[in-house]
């Protein structure tokens, strides 16, 4: 492999995946980020041999830094330093695993720098498709989707003649309280709603997984990534995770992607498109599977999809509103200051009384909107 990459968020789930495929293809790493955990950036840092690493938090940097002091690499802080990681020159591809619509800033930085983009963080498409759509326009570069379900989707159109798609089927696990109805979420605690049944996650994305605002987020962001509308994007509870989603064509073909429910599958795929490589996943075996099961989801119960939807058809400003409400909510929920059926009353209560629906133009708007609506949760 020749490509040359720097990882965003290189401590969490996804960086330590990514690294994963990195080590095996013998992919150049040119820089690293991570919020605080820098014993583990340190471990990654003389392992890779980056140029750059960056840590958010200054004090943590400081440590690192006196820790790689007997290395060349060289320590940035802040913002500006996570910024600087993002426009490395040396790097082609950046892979953002930043969790949040903290890794909008940083997402724009590389592609106006014509970095190709890796995207985990799919905040930054919810927050601001429109304009991240345009950059990469712009720029003439690539936006290659890391989350399972939208590089399943991308497999598949690999596959679709143009003008021959009809909808998207997004599949998802249902979460830690699949089956269960609002009567029965009343008291649930913050360990039972990380117990994820098949993928290993933070724990931001595991709670959205149980509240279903994953698949909420998904949703808008595989509008702003493929180009369709929210009649156009359907969702289907696979309890397994072996069918990653679906595309369906206009002659009703059904076309999957199929694999054991593992992030090293699309991160690869992003990092190496368009060759297909040997990977560190076990081969899938149906025989041992068996069964594959499917259900609508339970809108009812699970609200945080359909205010997606809600939001995504809004438009403007409302995917940021009510991605901002989230995290300030599951905020709030890991810290044990709210329920669980809190969350998805908070995010529709913003969404719902929300009054600056117009047009975005700028990424300040997006920060600015993300910004009230966090001051106004955590009050």
């Amino acid at each position: 492999m020749t490509k040359q990459i720097t990882i965003l968020g290189s401590t969490g789930s996804i960086g330590v995946q990514t690294l994963d495929v990195a080590r095996m293809h013998h992919i150049r790493v040119w820089a690293l980020t991570a919020n605080r955990r820098i014993d583990l950036l340190e471990q990654q840092a003389r392992e890779f041999q980056p140029e750059l690493v960056a840590v958010l938090d200054k004090e943590c940097a400081k440590r690192l830094r006196i820790a790689l002091s007997d290395t060349t690499i060289q320590v940035l802080d802040g913002e500006e330093g996570i910024l600087a990681a993002a426009r490395y020159e040396k790097a082609d591809t950046v892979v953002n695993a930043i969790v949040g619509v903290a890794g909008l800033k940083p997402t724009l930085e590389a592609i106006h720098a014509g970095k190709n983009i890796a995207l985990a963080n799919k905040e930054t498409l919810v927050a601001a498709g429109k304009i991240v759509k345009a950059a990469v326009r712009e720029a003439g570069v690539q936006l290659y989707p890391v989350d399972s379900e939208h590089s399943a989707i991308f497999q598949c159109l690999q596959g679709c003649p143009d003008n021959a798609l009809k909808k998207l089927i997004l599949t998802a696990s249902g979460g830690a309280f699949f089956g269960k109805k609002r009567k029965d979420l009343m008291n649930v605690t913050v360990k039972e709603a990380l117990q994820h049944p098949n993928w290993s996650m933070g724990s931001k994305i595991t709670v959205d997984s149980a509240t279903m605002m994953n698949k909420g987020l998904e949703v808008i962001e595989a509008s702003w990534l493929f180009d369709v509308s929210d009649e156009q994007i359907d969702v289907l509870i696979h309890r397994e995770s072996i069918i990653h989603s679906m595309i369906e064509l206009k002659d009703h073909a059904v076309m999957a992607q199929l694999g054991v429910p593992d992030m090293r599958i699309p991160i690869q795929y992003a990092l190496t498109y368009p060759q297909r490589l040997s990977s560190p996943v076990k081969e899938l075996d149906l025989s041992v599977i068996a069964t594959l099961t499917f259900s609508r989801p339970d809108t009812e119960t699970f609200e945080c999809l359909p205010i997606c939807r809600q939001a995504l058809r809004k438009g403007g400003l409302f995917p940021a509103v009510a991605n901002a409400a989230n995290e300030a909510a599951v905020q709030l929920f890991l810290e044990e200051k709210i329920s669980f059926l809190e969350i998805p009353e908070i995010v529709g209560n913003t969404v719902a009384r929300w009054n600056g629906h117009r047009d975005i133009l700028y990424p300040e708007e997006i920060l600015a909107a993300d910004q009230e609506v966090r001051s106004a949760i955590s009050r």
